[in-house]
C-alpha cells in the first residue's frame, strides 16, 4: 500500500491526474494532499472536483489547507485586503474556472470543504504540512498560520522536539535538481520541500512532484495544463 504526498497543484488538474497514473494510485493507497489546489493554473475547478470525486468514490485521500486557500476563504468572507491580495496572486484565474454565471463567487459547497481542512497531518514518521513548522515560542503545531505562510524556518528546527520524525512540505517552489538534493540529504536533514513551481516555467521548475512515504521514492510529471 502506497503513501503518496503531493503539494501545490495550483489549478493544473491535468497535470495532477497525470502524476496519480504516473505513481499507480490504487484505491487501497493513501493519498495525502498538502494545500494549493487553486490558484495561478488554468483549472482549479478542476483540481477540487477531482480530488472531491475520488473522495466520493472511496479513495483514501486526505487534504491539507494552504495559504492559497487561507487567502481565498478570508477575501471571500469579506476581507477587502484579502481579496485583492487574492485576486492578483492567482485569483483571477481561479474565478474563471467556476461557472461563468457565478462570476465572482466560489460556490459554498468548495469553499465548506477548504474551510474545513486541518493545516497539519502526522504519518507514521513523518510530519506532513503545506509551508513548515515556527520553532519559535510554543508548539509548532499551535501557530496555524505558519503552518500555512511560514518561510526560511529549516535553521529554528528544535530537533529534540522533531525526534526521528521527518517534515515534508510544499509552498516555496524549488528546482527538481534542488529536491533532488533535499531527498539525498534526508536523513540528515529531516525535511524534504515537495513544490516543483508546476506552474512557473523557468528555474527547473515547471513540475508537479509526488513523494512516496513509504519506498521514499520521488516522482515527477512535467506541466501538461
Amino acid at each position: 500500500m502506497k503513501k503518496i504526498a503531493i503539494s501545490d497543484i495550483h489549478g493544473c488538474a491535468r497535470t495532477f491526474v497525470a502524476l496519480l497514473e504516473k505513481v499507480d494510485f490504487q484505491k487501497e493507497d493513501s493519498l495525502y494532499l498538502l494545500g494549493d489546489y487553486i490558484d495561478r493554473g488554468p483549472d482549479s475547478k478542476g483540481v477540487l472536483d477531482t480530488i472531491l470525486s475520488m473522495q466520493k468514490e472511496g479513495f483514501n485521500v486526505f487534504c491539507l489547507k494552504g495559504n492559497h486557500e487561507d487567502l481565498m476563504l478570508k477575501g471571500l468572507m469579506g476581507d477587502r485586503d484579502a481579496l485583492l491580495t487574492w485576486l492578483m496572486n492567482g485569483g483571477e484565474e481561479a474565478l474563471s474556472s467556476f461557472d461563468p454565471e457565478e462570476t465572482g463567487n466560489v460556490p459554498s459547497r468548495y469553499l465548506a470543504f477548504l474551510d474545513s481542512l486541518p493545516c497539519y497531518f502526522e504519518v507514521d514518521h513523518y510530519i506532513l504540512v503545506h509551508a513548515g513548522l515556527n520553532f519559535i515560542g510554543g508548539n509548532p503545531f499551535e501557530n496555524q498560520h505558519s503552518l500555512m505562510w511560514i518561510r526560511n524556518w529549516y535553521q529554528d528546527i528544535d530537533r529534540a522536539w522533531l525526534g526521528d520524525r521527518i517534515i515534508v512540505h510544499g509552498h516555496t517552489p524549488r528546482s527538481m535538481d534542488q529536491i533532488k538534493q533535499m531527498h539525498t540529504d534526508l536523513d540528515k536533514n529531516a525535511y524534504l520541500n515537495i513544490d516543483a513551481g508546476c506552474v512557473f516555467n523557468h528555474q527547473g521548475r515547471h513540475h508537479l512532484c509526488a513523494f512516496d512515504l513509504t519506498s521514499r521514492q520521488l516522482f515527477f510529471q512535467k506541466n501538461i495544463d
